[in-house]
C-alpha cells in the first residue's frame, strides 16, 4: 500500500514538472524576450578618423578635416511607457535618444540632435505614436513618422532583409541579409543598407547660408546623400552589436562646383563593441538558461519520475494480486472445517480408517453369531440356576 501511494506522488510530481517544462518555453520565454520597462540607458561611441567635415560655429561656416566621435545616449522613459494607451499599451516602450558629434582635437560640437519614439517590445520596430519628435536642426518636427529599425532589431532575428529608419532622409531603406560574422564570440547577422545621392529636404534657412558660402552666384541647389551602413546585429537579443557608417554629404548648386560637407567614416569603438557584446551575451544566457537548459531539466526529471511512478505502482497492485492468491490457496485450520458438512465427514473417515490410524476401534458387543462359538461358553451363575428353578 506504501509503494502505490508513494507511486501515486512520484506520477503526480513527474506531470507537475513536465507541465513546468511547458510553461516556461510557452509561456515565460515570450514574455521574457521582450524589451524591458526598467532597461538601464546605453551609450554607444562612434569614431570617425581623418573625417572631412562642415563645421558652423558663430555664424564661420568651413569645412574642416579631423577625427570625430558620435556619442548616442538611449534612456527608457518610464513614465511615458506607462502613459502610452490603445494599441501600444503593454506593447510599446517609449525612448528617449540623444546624439552628439564632437571633434576629438579640442572638443567643439559638429552637429546634435535629439528624438522620442515608441518601439515595438518584441520586434524593435518604431510604432506610430502622437507624442514622438525629432530635433536635428533646433526645434521639435512633432510631424516626423519614425517606422521600421531604428536602435534594435526583433528579438530572434532571421536571415532575411528588413528596414531601417535613416534619419536625413526621415524614411526607412531596405536593409539586406548580407551574410554571418563572429564578433566577441557572438555569430552575429550583418545587414547593410546602400544610401546613394539621393537628396536631402532642406529648408531655405539651411540651404541659403550654404549656397551663400560655397556658391555665391548660385540661386539654386540641393544637398544629396550617400550612407554605406552596416549593421552587424545579435540574432537572439536583437542587440546592435556593432555599427558602421560612411556618410556623404554634397552639395551641387545651379552654378559652380560640387562642395563636399560631409564625409566620413564611421564606426562603433572597441569599448563599445565590447559593452554591447557582454550585454547581449547575459541576455542570451538568461534567455537560453530559461528556454533551453532548465525545460530540458525538467522535462528529463519529470519523464523519469512519471516512469518510476507507474512502474512503482503497477509494481505494487502485483504484489497485492498475488498475496490475494497466496491467501486464497492456504488450507483452512482443523478448527474451522466444521463449517462444512462434506469436510466434516470426510476427516471421520480419514480418522477411521487407514492403517496408520492410532485410534483403537470400539468393542463389539455382539459376540455371537450363527457359527459355531469359538470361545467358550460362559458358566451360569448362581442367580441365573435359581431363576431357572
Amino acid at each position: 500500500m506504501k509503494h502505490r501511494a508513494l507511486g501515486a506522488v512520484l506520477f503526480g510530481v513527474g506531470v507537475l514538472l513536465l507541465a513546468l517544462a511547458a510553461g516556461l518555453v510557452f509561456v515565460v520565454t515570450p514574455a521574457l524576450a521582450k524589451l524591458p520597462y526598467d532597461l538601464d540607458s546605453s551609450t554607444s561611441v562612434a569614431e570617425a578618423t581623418n573625417a572631412e567635415f562642415l563645421q558652423i560655429n558663430d555664424g564661420s561656416i568651413k569645412i574642416n578635416n579631423g577625427t570625430l566621435k558620435s556619442t548616442v545616449l538611449v534612456t527608457p522613459l518610464p513614465k511615458e511607457t506607462a502613459d502610452l494607451t490603445g494599441d501600444l499599451d503593454g506593447k510599446a516602450v517609449v525612448w528617449q535618444v540623444g546624439q552628439t558629434v564632437e571633434r576629438v582635437d579640442n572638443g567643439q560640437l559638429v552637429s546634435a540632435y535629439g528624438a522620442q519614439l515608441a518601439l515595438d517590445r518584441v520586434s524593435g520596430a518604431a510604432q506610430e505614436w502622437n507624442g514622438q519628435w525629432l530635433d536635428d536642426a533646433g526645434e521639435q518636427d512633432k510631424g516626423i513618422r519614425f517606422a521600421g529599425q531604428i536602435y534594435k532589431f526583433p528579438f530572434n532575428t532571421e536571415k532575411k532583409d528588413y528596414q531601417i529608419f535613416d534619419r536625413d532622409l526621415r524614411a526607412v531603406r531596405d536593409a539586406k541579409f548580407a551574410g554571418t560574422e563572429n564578433i566577441e564570440g557572438i555569430e552575429t547577422y550583418r545587414f547593410e543598407q546602400v544610401i546613394t545621392d539621393e537628396p536631402l529636404n532642406l529648408d531655405s534657412g539651411r540651404l541659403t547660408p550654404l549656397l551663400a558660402t560655397f556658391a555665391p552666384g548660385a540661386t539654386d541647389g540641393k544637398v544629396v546623400y550617400s550612407n554605406q551602413r552596416t549593421v552587424w546585429v545579435d540574432p537572439v537579443t536583437g542587440s546592435f552589436i556593432k555599427v558602421r557608417e560612411v556618410q556623404k554629404k554634397v552639395l551641387n548648386p545651379n552654378v559652380g562646383s560640387p562642395t563636399t560637407l560631409l564625409n566620413a567614416d564611421f564606426a562603433y569603438n572597441e569599448a563599445t563593441i565590447k559593452a554591447s557584446a557582454d550585454r547581449a551575451k547575459d541576455s542570451r544566457d538568461s534567455l537560453r538558461l530559461l528556454s533551453v537548459y532548465v525545460p530540458i531539466g525538467l522535462a528529463v526529471l519529470g519523464l523519469a519520475l512519471l516512469i518510476g511512478g507507474a512502474l512503482m505502482g503497477r509494481g505494487a497492485a502485483a504484489a497485492t494480486v498475488g498475496e490475494a492468491r497466496h491467501r486464497a490457496d492456504v488450507p483452512t485450520p482443523v478448527e474451522e472445517r466444521g463449517a462444512d458438512p462434506a469436510t466434516d465427514e470426510q476427516f471421520e473417515v480419514d480418522r477411521q480408517g487407514g492403517p496408520l490410524s492410532d485410534e483403537i476401534p470400539p468393542a463389539s458387543t455382539n459376540w455371537r453369531t450363527d457359527e459355531e462359538p469359538t470361545v467358550p461358553a460362559q458358566r451360569p451363575t448362581v442367580d441365573d440356576e435359581a431363576e431357572k428353578r
